[in-house]
Formats: C-alpha cells, structure tokens, sequence
C-alpha cells in the first residue's frame, strides 16, 4: 500500500511531547482526517450542520446564555475535542466524559426522532433540519427540535474521534457504563 493510500485508510499517529502530553499538531492532524475520511465526523462540515450551529449560536445569544464566538460547527467541535483531552487526562476521567457525550448523543437523537416522528418531519428527507422546524407549532418545540439536531451531530462526531483518541490511549476500546 502507497504512504498516501495508507493515509487515507488509517488515521495519522498520536504523538506525546517531552512532558507526556499530545502534541498539538498532532492532535488537530488526527482531527482533520477524521473531518476528511470519517462519514459521521464529516458531518461537522456540511452546511446543514453549520446551519445548526449558527442557529444555536444565535438561539443562545437571544436567551441570554453566554456564547463563544466559535467561527463555524468544525471549529466548534475541534476546540471540544481538544477541551476535553485537556480536562479529562486520565482514563477514569475520559471515560466518564466519553458516557456523558453518549448519553447525551442517545438524548438528544431520540428527542430528535420523537419530535419527527409525531410531526412527521422526514417526509422530505434532504430538507435541513431548519426547514424541518418550521413545521413545528410552538417555539419551545423548535428549540427543543433544533437544539437536539445540532447535539446529535456534535455528539455523534466527537464520540467517534475520542473513542478512536482512547483505544490508542489506552490500548483497548471505550466500554460505557450503563
């Protein structure tokens, strides 16, 4: 297999600084190919996801919940990935982490699909899920719908990149706890 076949199959090593730590740049690296070669992280990407985000940006912002100024879903989620390495440095704290991001994940996909579900949302299924929401009656409820369409797409990817940062950590999978 070719270096640049390989890389396209395999995500690029981590690697540890003379402190222990990841390095950075190769962290990001890690990042980017998942972003590139990694269906559900490249998801980050699409301008139905960075709709969301938007949205959620400005959701916040106009109920008075303090935001960052993150520019656009991918930056978002990469700054996570790394805000959580950085917080949760043992395999004890990442793996409590890594339950809360699935439980959030399995949270906020079946809000998401009860909503659809009821409303019958998915009758168009390439419409984004903005245009889904203006089928719902009440704001509380595109809130609710919107807010869980965006943390199932943030949740879905950052489960994936951690889970991949933490058998290589670690020498074996992410197991949740129930």
């Amino acid at each position: 297999m070719t270096e640049a076949a390989q890389k396209e199959t395999q995500p690029p090593q981590l690697r540890r600084d003379a402190a222990g730590a990841l390095e950075a740049n190769a962290l990001a690296d890690l990042i980017e190919w998942f972003l590139t070669y990694d269906e559900r992280t490249a998801r980050m990407r699409h301008p139905h996801t960075e709709a969301l985000f938007q949205w959620k940006q400005a959701d916040d912002a106009a109920n008075g919940i303090g935001t960052y100024p993150f520019e656009n879903a991918e930056a978002r989620f990469a700054i996570g990935i790394f805000q959580a390495l950085q917080e949760n440095q043992s395999e004890p704290l990442l793996g409590l982490w890594m339950n809360d991001v699935i439980a959030a994940l399995h949270e906020s996909k079946t809000t998401k699909d009860e909503i659809s579900e009821a409303n019958k949302l998915d009758a168009q299924p390439l419409e984004s899920a903005i245009q889904k929401a203006e089928k719902l009656t009440t704001k509380a409820e595109k809130r609710l719908y919107l807010a869980s369409c965006w943390l199932e797409a943030l949740c879905t990817a950052e489960a994936r990149v951690l889970g991949w940062i933490y058998q290589e950590i670690y020498g074996r999978p992410f197991t949740p706890t129930t």
